[in-house]
């Protein structure tokens, strides 16, 4: 008789009655949960204006000083990121009054920890762009070289450099690659060394052919003499004695064609002037037998 009676109970339960009070349950914890989601949404919104106000403030007090551009652009972002981390917390426990600081703070270490191994690469490029962003080498405006790279950084940001080509393109360059591989600065220093070789016939009087050498190169405009001007007999080459002339000069690849192209210039003038040749490659044929000359084909024994 009692299972009867549970049996009837169970056939009379009504479905659309019972998704209907879900429904009204759902409703009226939203309505519950309303005032707090409007104050969250509040939360939010001063989180953003008072990390926009406090970025410019970031911004003009480090104008004032000789703080470099990447490391200005690295402290805002840090004043971002801090500021937008508290709101954040401070919204979500306003929306879940369950939720404590405490367990928040555990739930975001669990979280990074998947968020880590899910993300490596970006976040490998984000502590790498801090760490170049800190160090005093390689600022914005420098010509660098980098696994076949060369061009002029214009931008860094947290996860990617802007490297300008000297052909114009850009390059977005990860961080991770600038800090794992070694990065040539073209420009660390406003001057650099720069060489070519000059090569002049064997009959040539070496001696006065690097003092005419060494005189055409302190002539040239744009060339330190004070940092010297080094012209050393190289090599015995196929048809010349090749001196390596080195000088210094400014540093940027403009700079280094520019002063290539006037000191070649200058030094093929002085040669010329001082009487001394710049021999064109010779090839000497040697032949098994007599080769007559003079004669016609036809005439050929």
């Amino acid at each position: 008789m009692q299972a009867t009676t549970s049996e009837s109970a169970e056939a009379t339960v009504d479905p659309v009655a019972t998704l209907q009070g879900q429904l009204v349950d759902m409703g009226e914890q939203l309505i519950r949960a309303l005032p707090g989601l409007v104050i969250g949404l509040v939360i939010l919104f001063v989180t953003w204006l008072v990390a926009k106000f406090a970025v410019r403030i970031v911004d003009k007090m480090t104008g004032r000083t000789e703080m470099r551009p990447s490391l200005r652009n690295l402290l805002e972002t840090i004043v971002r990121l801090a500021i937008w981390i508290f709101g954040l917390m401070v919204a979500a426990i306003v929306v879940m009054p369950g939720l404590t600081p405490a367990s928040l703070i555990a739930g975001l270490g669990i979280g990074a920890v998947a968020i880590g191994f899910a993300f490596q690469d970006i976040f490998e490029n984000f502590l790498a762009g801090v760490l170049i962003m800190i160090r005093e080498k390689m600022r914005i405006g420098d010509v660098i070289e980098c696994e076949g790279i060369v061009g002029k950084v214009e931008h860094i940001t947290l996860r990617e450099t802007h490297v300008r080509k000297l052909s114009g393109e850009v390059t977005l360059v990860p961080n991770s690659m600038l800090f794992k591989n070694p990065v040539e600065i073209l420009t660390d220093d406003p001057m650099r060394r720069h060489e070519v070789v000059a090569g002049v016939s064997y009959d040539t009087d070496l001696d006065h052919a690097a003092d005419v050498i060494r005189k055409a190169v302190e002539g040239v405009e744009g060339v330190e003499v004070d940092k010297g001007i080094d012209v050393f007999a190289q090599e015995f080459n196929a048809s010349s004695v090749d001196f390596n002339v080195r000088w210094w000069a400014g540093s940027t690849p403009r700079n280094m064609w520019e002063s290539k192209d006037k000191v070649v210039r200058a030094i093929k003038r002085a040669l010329d002037d001082a009487g001394i040749e710049i021999p064109f490659p010779y090839v000497t044929h040697t032949f098994k037998e007599r080769v007559p000359l003079g004669e016609k084909p036809g005439e050929l024994a």
